[in-house]
Formats: structure tokens, C-alpha cells, sequence
């Protein structure tokens, strides 16, 4: 494992928390959420490099609130990550959307059924996630991309029924975990698993030396 005295994760997901304890001691890190839970959005971008700067800046404001944080309760000043996932799917004008979590209440099925057979059945998706890491003065930050390829319409809509009904799309980017039951629907992933989960190990042991 990566040794760090102390690092903090800026981040409220548990499922990013048990991911870099894969690589730092889980009694390493310290983890202080951003205050501030309203994000910019990804409305009008429908470019892959605008899509990727707006997550850096997300990223990077997310690590200014922690970095603030820590400095008013004149804490000690170690390391911080934030980071940031989203689903891009692209459309037929070849343009690009970003998916986010389907809505909690109302017609949330209805959204992610059409994910799905649109944008996800027999088709390949990116699973975008920024990353901000502040050591000290030097702030580094990276996007790491994966590329996800469902399996086809036929398959899909087999099961798509049992899918939402166990309401596991709730809360998901993308309306789908691929660490859970919606790995079923994977035909295969090009790049780093644990990216679409919500934090690319591969990528951070790099940063982290």
C-alpha cells in the first residue's frame, strides 16, 4: 500500500471511501465532505473537452471547500482528493450528453428504461471521472475515461423489468452500478473498472508518486 501519514477524501461516497482504502490504510484517511453540495451542471455542453473541463472545475472547487474547511479549524494540512464522476453517452446528431442520477421521485423508471434501450443497448458509453489532488502547493488534477459496451436490446430488455424493480438505479450516475447487479448487463469495459465505480486506482497510485 501507498503510505500517507494522513490523507482526506472531499467526497460523501462511501463507495470512493472503500476504494482508496484499497491502496492507503483506511486509518489514513480522513474523510471531510464539501460543504457545499450544489455542483455546476452540464447543460449546453455537448462537446467531450468542454464535458472534461467542467469536471476538473467541479473537482477543483469541491477541493477549495474541503482546503477551506481545513484551514478554519486550523487543522494540519495534508493531502486532499476530490473527484467527480458522469456517464456520457452520444447522441445520433453526434453530440454529447451527460447522464446524471435519474430523478427520486416521479417517472424515475420511465428515465432510466430510456437510457437503456437508447443510449445503453449494444452500444458503448464513457464513464468520465475528474480528479483534484492537492499536495502542499501543487495541485495536480486528470480525467480518466473508460469506455463501457452494454450488451444487445434483446438481452437488455430481458431483464430490464427485474433491474428496476429492485430500484438499484436510484442514486447511480447513469442510473446503473456496475459494482452490483447491473454488471449483467456489461458486455465489456476498455480501461479501469474501478473508474466506473467512481475512482480510478490505476490512475491515482500514479498521482499519488
Amino acid at each position: 500500500m501507498i503510505s500517507f501519514d494522513k490523507i482526506i477524501l472531499g467526497s460523501r461516497s462511501p463507495r470512493r471511501q472503500e476504494l482508496l482504502s484499497q491502496i492507503i490504510p483506511i486509518t489514513s484517511i480522513e474523510v471531510i465532505p464539501p460543504q457545499n453540495s450544489e455542483e455546476a451542471d452540464f447543460e449546453q455542453l455537448c462537446d467531450l473537452e468542454s464535458i472534461r473541463q467542467r469536471l476538473i472545475s467541479i473537482c477543483k472547487t469541491k477541493n477549495d471547500d474541503v482546503l477551506e474547511q481545513v484551514e478554519q479549524s486550523a487543522g494540519t494540512l495534508n493531502p486532499i482528493l476530490t473527484a467527480d464522476t458522469v456517464v456520457v453517452v452520444e447522441q445520433e446528431d453526434a453530440k454529447y450528453l451527460v447522464l446524471g442520477q435519474p430523478p427520486e421521485k416521479g417517472e424515475w423508471k420511465q428515465t432510466v428504461r430510456q437510457w437503456f434501450t437508447d443510449y445503453y443497448a449494444g452500444k458503448t458509453h464513457r464513464v468520465l471521472t475528474g480528479l483534484c489532488f492537492r499536495s502542499g502547493d501543487q495541485i495536480n488534477t486528470e480525467v480518466v475515461q473508460t469506455l463501457v459496451t452494454f450488451h444487445g436490446i434483446d438481452y437488455v430488455n430481458r431483464y430490464l423489468d427485474w433491474y428496476l424493480s429492485i430500484k438499484e438505479s436510484l442514486g447511480k450516475a447513469g442510473g446503473y452500478a456496475v459494482q452490483g447487479s447491473g454488471s449483467i448487463f456489461v458486455q465489456q469495459i476498455e480501461g479501469s473498472l474501478s473508474n466506473v465505480v467512481g475512482l480510478p486506482l490505476e490512475q491515482l497510485i500514479e498521482l499519488f508518486h
